[in-house]
């Protein structure tokens, strides 16, 4: 569709910079305002509330993804979410990892990033350790381990979407968002911020649209791609580094957009406060967390947004098992932390 929007002058791959950023600031805004976070929805004091944040998120996104591929404007067959051969180990292995990670940061990565933007220096260090280790994990001296332990897989003979099983698409995405959405307005929350919540999930069949329908070019296509935070955090590592060699893309412009947008959120409601490290034994804590969920995100397939947020609404299996792998990791790190002696408790604000 691009091709008949007139841009003589803009490429494809060059609005999808802007539309990344566009969609980031008002992620981070969102998500800003309403404390966005799956982590919180697992173990957090205030975990029922924060549940009922991303879940009605989730059905939005939902219903929204899939009223797309319904329209035909988009169609996942293709897309890596639904292959085949499903790697079930690096799955499993890599939702284990960054729920793990993301338990010892206190936040996962789409949280550390608007923290980041709130001024919070121990986000800004995990995520740069992250950005390292995934770009590590998918092209550098840890590709050897993704790429033997993605060798793993179970062949799902084209069974790869809840579209597949009975009752197909519109069964399966009614059950999971009405479930949601039931769950959300139990959960104590007003209805401004789930109404905010609703927003924040309506940008991920934005993302998808956008990418696979309105930018879509013959000549010069981008990839099929919404709201995600492992690989746009690689691209954005490298792109800083050799920008001069290599152009920004659709992640690169969401990074940084979420950040401007979280920034804007915190300064305009007085939230900003730069906050650091308490001692040694934190920073170590944050940095084991950084780099477990740095190869974790990428043997998964996404964290919580990628596989989970925007993953989920595509109903395919390899998304389902990813985030019940991460928050199998949370709980069970959670579970191990509040029983080892000496633990550190949970800073209030994150």
């Amino acid at each position: 569709m691009f091709e008949t929007l007139g841009f003589e002058t803009l490429t494809a791959p060059q609005a999808a910079v802007g539309f990344g950023a566009v969609l980031g600031v008002a992620f981070g805004v969102l998500a800003e305002q309403t404390k966005f976070c799956f982590r919180r929805g697992l173990v957090g004091d205030d975990r029922r509330r924060a549940m009922g944040v991303w879940l009605t998120a989730l059905a939005v996104a939902l219903l929204g993804t899939q009223a797309v591929v319904w329209l035909g404007w988009i169609d996942f067959a293709d897309h890596r979410f639904m292959v085949n051969d499903l790697p079930v180990l690096a799955i499993l292995a890599g939702g284990l990892m960054f729920g793990a990670g993301m338990v010892l940061t206190r936040g996962c990565v789409s949280r550390l990033t608007v923290l980041l933007g709130s001024g919070n220096l121990r986000a800004l260090t995990v995520l740069v350790v992250f950005a390292v280790v995934a770009h590590a994990t998918l092209k550098g001296v840890l590709a050897p381990l993704r790429t033997a332990v993605g060798a793993v897989t179970v062949d799902l003979g084209g069974l790869t979407s809840l579209a597949a099983l009975p009752g197909g698409a519109l069964v399966w995405t009614g059950l999971i968002a009405l479930g949601a959405l039931a769950f959300a307005l139990r959960s104590g929350n007003r209805i401004g911020t789930l109404v905010l919540a609703a927003l924040l999930g309506a940008l991920v069949p934005l993302g998808w649209a956008g990418t696979g329908f309105v930018l879509y070019d013959d000549f010069d296509p981008i990839a099929l791609e919404s709201l995600s935070f492992t690989a746009p955090y690689a691209d954005t590592l490298f792109w800083t580094i050799a920008s001069s060699a290599i152009p920004a893309n659709f992640g690169v412009g969401l990074v940084g957009g979420v950040i401007g947008g979280a920034l804007l959120s915190s300064l305009a409601a007085r939230r900003f406060a730069p906050v650091s490290f308490s001692g040694p034994r934190e920073t170590v804590r944050y940095l084991a967390g950084a780099a477990l969920m740095g190869v974790g995100g990428v043997l998964a397939g996404g964290c919580t947004v990628g596989a989970g947020l925007a993953g989920v609404p595509t109903l395919s299996f390899a998304a389902l098992l990813a985030i019940g792998a991460i928050a199998a990791g949370a709980l069970t790190t959670q579970a191990l932390l509040t029983r080892a002696p000496g633990r550190v408790v949970a800073h209030p604000a994150e």
